[in-house]
């Protein structure tokens, strides 16, 4: 029997004389006839079904089936090659049918064939019109389930849920007995990947590493010199090198000399370098990055875990995630090609709530750390609503009622909370601050103990809650505080002197509810005058009474065709400058509380009683006083007025940005800067006008009155500096008046003389120094420059000989000679046209000697005198900035602080500016900005020695040193700058110098409006703004102040000024000043966004209303309106803000005026009083 049956017959016949070995092969059991039957079976079987189909007609066929989706090209191709394959295969199938043979399964299935069938159903889907009969059975057998139909209970492929698997391990397995093998196809296409762009991931992440630095390698002893290289290499790394050099050692005939790479070597030999190495350099710099990240982490983790109570290292780990945030979530959504604002918005809510955790657990290990519990809020502002938050702040002030910087926070998050603001509210909380201050301060709150500083923090708030009624319109409470305030401190009785100050108001209420006249009032004398006269029976009129003289009251509307919008501005803003007096009856004309027209101008105790606080020290004392005379606008020393905490509050003057340098005063036109602070009265829109300078009649009375009444209630100290605060508040009323109307300008020059010489003629002031330079640059300023060379020439000689140690005498002859200087045209070294040697040469050379001269004589001097001069100058500068050093070397030693310190060794910018004035006219720029150098490097090496000790100590007593010193720094800046400008204006001179001069300044002091008017000025000389651009970038990232960006946006619109200017000249033959540039609007509005977006922006009322301004001038109407309302969220208060609103967008004025009333802001003109004024 053959192994194979069905051809044993044929193979037993042809082999007859096979031998024995070939038996293995046969099956003895197996019969041939069977087999033989069973093929023949087959074949009737086979003849019986019908033949096949064809090729054409199965294309046929599927022709008339549609399709539901366009097949691709390479799937039909590769279908054709299928049916191809088929049709060949059932062609060999057919060919070779008569040797197949049958099999049972066979059989089974014809059986199965036999029986009765239901109607065949379809396998493929097919659309309802194209059935060939209505009876086919319009159903069909889906043989690939999708198990998503009945999970998601939906046939929309959105509605499910796509994920990844994440590993190969399966729940509920036996790890070791059982495995699940997950089998995926990752075969994804290679595309090429271009060269990365600067803003890539990559290349930033390389920008913020560090080079590894190359140094030479020591030689160990003993080895051959010779063989050393002494060179630097400057090839990669070292695994690159070795890659290097292991491919191109394999000398091949490819590469017969070894100089390809291996790369190289293998293009040359047509093969290809693996894709591991193609993406080898990013994964190093990934991998990199995620090993530097986490290890810092881990680094604060374990520092954290050592020292959980180090308060300073939580906050720089919270602000570590910001720049963690912008490494890890770039790299990974870069990664994944996500929308650019989607994944700022995703990574930065992550960052948030990551802060918030390790906040949660820095208070849970610190609760009574109020700076990490700030922190924490802060960040809930962004997660949390607003209703939740204000109750968070509620629970902490309530926890830590004693400590003034948590309630300055909570006030400001109150005033600028909209959907829960009022006036009322706000002024209620004000109120409640200071009482529980007050009584934190007496003792009377026993459960939490008075801290450092109490009486500091209270003034400051105090202060700030005047500027914010003042702000809301509510002018007549402001300064009814700062009065009661001044009767409360100074006029005190002393029966009352030893309770607490709750029971002092108590007393102080009936004084207040009297009608007797109050400071600053005409026969004021004061609560302690009150309360005696009281306990003796009664008060006594005063005999004489004043003569009042009406005044002629203006009629309001003087053109009614003008808008109903104008009406309204123009009647609200002079009612404001008029009325922010409180009301009060006059007893002489029978006059009563229900005479007043207006109810909000009476202030009543009970708006003023829960402000009103204690200070023990003279010093606060003088800063109240100090505060209420800025208040008012009168210009007072920066050093003895402490600036607010935070000044963007109260930020809405344009003048602070726009005042610059006086081309006719090019060295003393920043002696008097601008704040940018309101005073009272002056309510109008942001690009509005005062009207009057000054405080009108009634105003200036109240400040005579008040003077007059405080010059014997103080020491002797503070009555000159209230002089020479009302000295230079005559001045400046003048220098508003120079450029305007001489008749104006005349009876304001009588008024202010006529003051001033009151002033000098008081026995405390008939010596001060200060008082007569302030004079005489007054003469100066309104022409009669012999008469103020009198008065400077009566000044030095009542300063004696001291000369170079009097710092007010220094002060004063350096006015006088930068008066000189910018009235004569000096030529080099000091020298007049005529040969002779310029007045200012000649009075700096007699302030050296201590002798006084008057210029006007033409004194001559020697050049012999000069150098004498000269020699005297730097020994009194160097013997002074010793004397600094070693001062306060003694005064932190010994623990003194200030009081270790004198006064007038800290004033040296006197000293300084002569010193320089007198290199510049007798040597030259350089000279003096050699002085300007060696005395700035000294003393702002000083102040930044003093500031660390005071941060590590938390010394109290030393910060008004570090004060006056950083405002005597600030100056000796601002001195040398307009130096050098005013010498680039009179000669040649290199711009390098006066720019690396400023940049420098500013780095120091962002905050100086002088410094940056300069620095803007200059640069916008010049198309080139990139190094402008990164300077101001760099500074305002370093400073949380608002002052730098303010400036930065200014000095972008300038230059579009000029960009527009030159795209509208028409004369095109003529050449443009300046090239085009595009894209300054874009970057305008990019400053003014990220400005908004600062904790101090958010909150500044000056930077809103310039970028309302700046949307209306650019036509963008829309935006304008709907950041009016964005601007509302964060400063409510501001009634200015209002006011634009209605310049801007008129159509909606009884809008704004509904809205100002729901906000309780002050209304001086209702619309319904106004449509009476507007009849005929």
């Amino acid at each position: 029997m053959a192994l194979f049956p069905a051809f044993g017959q044929v193979s037993s016949d042809n082999v007859e004389d096979s031998s024995d070995e070939f038996n293995w092969l046969n099956n003895k059991s197996f019969q041939t006839s069977d087999a033989l039957s069973l093929h023949r079976r087959f074949l009737d079987n086979k003849s019986d079904v019908p033949c096949s189909k064809n090729l054409s007609e199965i294309q046929e066929d599927e022709e008339h089936v549609p399709s539901r989706k366009k097949k691709k090209k390479h799937e039909k191709h590769g279908r054709k090659k299928k049916k191809h394959r088929e049709k060949s295969k059932k062609s060999t199938d057919s060919s070779g049918s008569d040797c197949e043979p049958i099999f049972p399964s066979d059989l089974k299935q014809k059986q199965e064939a036999d029986r009765p069938q239901a109607a065949p159903v379809s396998s493929c889907f097919s659309w309802l019109d194209d059935l060939q009969s209505p009876t086919a059975q319009p159903f069909c057998v889906d043989c690939k389930a999708d198990p998503a139909n009945w999970t998601y209970k939906s046939l929309y492929r959105a509605q499910v849920a796509r994920y990844k698997r994440k590993g190969g391990s399966l729940l509920g397995l036996d790890c070791a007995k059982q495995e699940v093998r997950w089998e995926v196809s990752s075969k994804k296409k290679n595309k090429k990947r271009g060269a990365e762009r600067y803003f890539s991931t990559e290349c930033r992440q390389l920008l913020k590493s560090e080079l590894p630095l190359l140094v030479l390698q020591r030689l160990p002893e003993g080895s051959d010199v010779a063989s050393a290289s002494f060179f630097l290499p400057l090839g990669g790394t070292e695994e690159e090198n070795k890659r290097e050099t292991g491919g191109c050692a394999q000398r091949s005939s490819v590469n017969p000399l070894g100089v390809y790479d291996s790369s190289t070597a293998l293009w040359l030999q047509g093969k290809g370098r693996q894709d591991q190495t193609d993406h080898h350099d990013n994964n190093v710099k990934n991998e990199q990055e995620s090993v530097l990240l986490p290890g810092r982490t881990e680094e604060f983790n374990r520092q954290l875990r050592e020292q959980p109570a180090d308060t300073q290292l939580w906050l720089k780990f919270i602000r570590y995630q910001d720049e963690l945030c912008a490494t890890v979530f770039g790299l990974e959504d870069e990664q994944r090609g996500r929308d650019s604002s989607e994944r700022r918005k995703s990574s930065y809510k992550a960052v948030l709530e990551k802060k918030l955790s390790i906040a949660e657990r820095a208070v849970a290990t610190n609760p009574s750390c109020i700076a990490l519990q700030l922190e924490r809020l802060r960040i809930c502002q962004e997660l949390w609503e607003p209703s939740v938050l204000a109750k968070e702040w509620k629970k902490l002030v309530f926890l830590h009622p004693n400590s003034g910087p948590l309630w300055r926070e909570y006030l400001l998050f109150t005033q600028s909370y909209f959907s829960n603001f009022s006036v009322t509210k706000v002024n209620s909380a004000y109120g409640k601050c200071l009482s529980t201050l007050s009584a934190v301060r007496d003792g009377s709150m026993v459960s939490h103990p008075a801290l450092p500083g109490i009486e500091d923090d209270m003034l400051d708030i105090l202060t700030q809650q005047c500027h914010f009624l003042r702000q809301c319109g509510h002018s007549e409470k402001a300064f009814s505080i700062f009065q009661a305030m001044i009767e409360f401190t100074f006029y005190k009785p002393d029966s009352v002197q030893g309770l607490t100050t709750k029971q002092q108001a108590e007393f102080f209420e009936p004084f207040w509810d009297s009608g007797e006249a109050r400071v600053g009032e005409w026969g004021a004398k004061g609560w302690k005058a009150w309360m005696v006269q009281q306990e003796k029976g009664g008060w006594l009129q005063p005999c004489e009474e004043e003569e009042e003289e009406e005044e002629d009251e203006e009629e309001e509307v003087k053109d009614r065709k003008q808008p109903r919008w104008t009406v309204w501005l123009n009647v609200e803003s002079s009612r404001e400058a008029a009325h922010w007096l409180p009301w009060r009856p006059d007893k002489d004309k029978g006059q009563s509380e229900e005479d007043c027209d207006d109810p909000e101008r009476q202030v009543l105790f009970d708006d003023i009683g829960p402000s009103l606080i204690c200070l023990s020290s003279s010093e606060l004392q003088l800063r109240l006083l100090l505060n209420f005379l800025s208040f008012l606008g009168l210009p007072v020393e920066s050093v003895l007025s402490a600036s607010p905490c935070q000044p963007g509050l109260v930020l809405e003057d344009l003048s602070l940005l726009t005042q610059g340098t006086d081309p006719r005063h090019p060295l003393t036109s920043h002696n008097l800067p601008s704040l940018g602070v309101n005073s009272v009265g002056h309510m109008t829109t942001l690009q509005g006008t005062r009207k009057c300078a000054g405080l009108r009649k009634q105003g200036e009375k109240f400040v005579s009155n008040m003077f007059n009444m405080l010059q014997p209630a103080l020491p002797v100290q503070h009555r000159a500096t209230l002089s020479f605060s009302r000295m230079q508040y005559e001045k400046m009323k003048v220098l508003c008046c120079v450029h305007g109307n001489k008749k104006r300008l005349r009876f304001q020059s009588k008024s202010s003389k006529r003051i001033a010489k009151s002033l000098l003629k008081e026995p405390d002031n008939r010596s001060s120094l200060a008082m007569w330079r302030e004079f005489a640059h007054l003469e100066w300023v309104l022409g009669n420059l012999e008469e103020a060379r009198k008065v400077f020439f009566t000044a030095t000689t009542l300063g004696g000989t001291k000369g170079l140690c009097n710092p007010t005498l220094c002060d004063l002859c350096l006015l006088w000679a930068q008066l000189e200087v910018e009235d004569v045209a000096s030529g080099p070294g000091g020298v007049l046209s005529d040969g002779a040697p310029s007045p200012a040469v000649c009075l700096l050379t007699f302030l050296a000697e201590g002798k006084s001269s008057s210029p006007s004589s033409s004194p001559s001097v020697s050049p012999v005198a000069i150098l004498k001069a000269r020699k005297s100058y730097e020994q009194a500068l160097t013997a002074s900035l010793s004397a600094l050093d070693q001062d306060l070397g003694n005064a932190q030693a010994n623990g003194k602080g200030q009081a270790g310190v004198g006064e007038e060794k800290l004033r040296l910018k006197g000293l300084v500016g002569c010193y320089a004035l007198f290199q510049y006219l007798t040597m030259g720029i350089q000279a003096a900005s050699t002085v300007y150098a060696q005395a700035r490097e000294r003393m702002d090496r000083l102040h930044r020695t003093l500031t660390s000790d005071n941060l590590s100590h938390n010394d109290q007593s030393s910060s008004l040193l570090i004060k006056q010193l950083a405002v005597e720094c600030e100056t000796l800046a601002v001195q040398q700058a307009l130096l050098l400008k005013y010498h680039m204006s009179v000669g040649v001179f290199p711009l390098a110098t006066l720019r690396d001069m400023l940049t420098s300044a500013l780095f120091c002091w962002p905050s100086s409006a002088p410094l940056w008017s300069i620095y803007v000025q200059l640069e916008n000389h010049y198309h080139s703004a990139g190094r402008a651009r990164r300077f101001f970038y760099a500074v305002c990232r370093d400073s949380s102040s608002v002052v730098p960006q303010l400036y930065a946006i200014v000095a972008e619109q300038q230059r579009k000024q000029l960009v527009d200017a030159a795209q509208r000249s028409c004369d095109k033959s003529a050449a443009l000043s300046v090239l085009p540039e595009n894209g300054l609007s874009n970057r305008i509005r990019g400053l003014f966004e990220s400005a908004i977006l600062t904790e101090m922006g958010a909150h500044c009322p000056l930077l809103w209303r310039m970028y309302i301004h700046y949307l209306v001038s650019e036509g963008n109407m829309d935006k304008a309106k709907g950041l009016f309302y964005k601007a509302l969220q964060n400063v409510p208060w501001v009634k200015g803000l209002y006011m634009d609103a209605v310049q801007l967008f008129p159509e909606n004025l009884q809008e704004f005026i509904d809205l100002m009333t729901e906000k309780e802001l002050r209304l001086r003109l209702p619309l319904e009083e106004l449509d009476i004024l507007l009849e005929d």
